[in-house]
């Protein structure tokens, strides 16, 4: 059975799970392994997802669970986004829960629910089930994704969406296949977000491999493309998980790659430097 959810088409059979660790063939049908399962719950704020143009100043309840559809070798959150089921202390907290904790919240100025910290749309019903809820609540619904999800799926899911940040993590196909991923996948995902809901982009400078005027250059026109509105946020890299022996972006140059980009597009930040 194929899990048409993001590229990879995981072709699975009874009991296995897929490269996401997260999705599982179970009595013919492909169900997530995550749905419920927390492993991260803060009250954070919004400018950390990081959104810098949606509701400045406010917070929003966020979750995360376990698992992801990407191999960054420079992943910050690699403790979950690279475990398996059972391997983490979790909280089960259904969808109901998670809205009626989100209302409860509103007083201490939270706006609606992020989902965020592992790839949070490779635990896809999870999400859809909790934003329609959230939105029942008349609040709203952030995604943090690395946006590698097909089209039909995404399309389902985008009327619930009010505002992503968006993974850009690169701009050449050579890089994403080191990852693992698909840079067609993703500019799809920005651009069909960017019709329905409020998007940012992030991406973050690994010295050396995605740091080149060139690349900043083209994304930044590519993004342009779609809306030259769109904020991109430029994040300084620190040796993590697998690249620790690469040295942190220097600030000037991450502060150079921005003034690049500001060429083309309205809003740019370096909002770790």
């Amino acid at each position: 059975m194929i899990c048409k959810l993001c590229f990879h088409h995981c072709d699975l059979s009874e009991g296995q799970t897929g490269f996401c660790r997260a999705r599982v063939r179970r009595d013919g049908a492909i169900v997530p392994l995550n749905y419920g399962k927390m492993t991260c719950l803060a009250l954070d704020p919004i400018e950390k997802k990081p959104l810098r143009r949606f509701h400045p100043g406010s917070r929003i309840l966020s979750v995360g669970s376990f698992g992801c559809n990407l191999r960054c070798p420079f992943c910050q959150n690699h403790e979950i986004s690279m475990s398996r089921d059972g391997e983490l202390e979790m909280a089960e907290v259904s969808p109901e829960a998670l809205a009626d904790k989100a209302l409860e919240l509103k007083g201490d100025s939270n706006i609606g629910v992020a989902y965020t910290y592992n790839e949070p749309l490779i635990g896809y019903e999870y999400v859809r089930d909790c934003a329609a809820l959230v939105h029942e609540r008349g609040m709203v619904n952030v995604l943090v994704t690395n946006g590698t999800i097909e089209e039909a799926p995404w399309r389902e899911l985008l009327p619930l969406i009010d505002a992503a940040n968006i993974d850009l993590k690169g701009f050449t196909p050579e890089w994403y296949r080191r990852l693992d991923g698909d840079l067609e996948t993703v500019k799809r995902t920005i651009s069909l977000a960017a019709k329905q809901c409020h998007v940012e982009v992030t991406t973050l400078l690994v010295p050396g491999e995605n740091d080149s005027e060139e690349e900043i250059r083209n994304l930044a026109q590519w993004l342009a493309s779609v809306d030259g509105d769109i904020p991109l946020h430029l994040s300084q890299f620190f040796p993590r998980y697998q690249m620790m022996d690469k040295p942190p972006t220097p600030v000037e140059q991450v502060y150079r790659l921005a003034d690049v980009a500001r060429e083309y597009l309205s809003f740019v930040y370096t909002g770790n430097c």
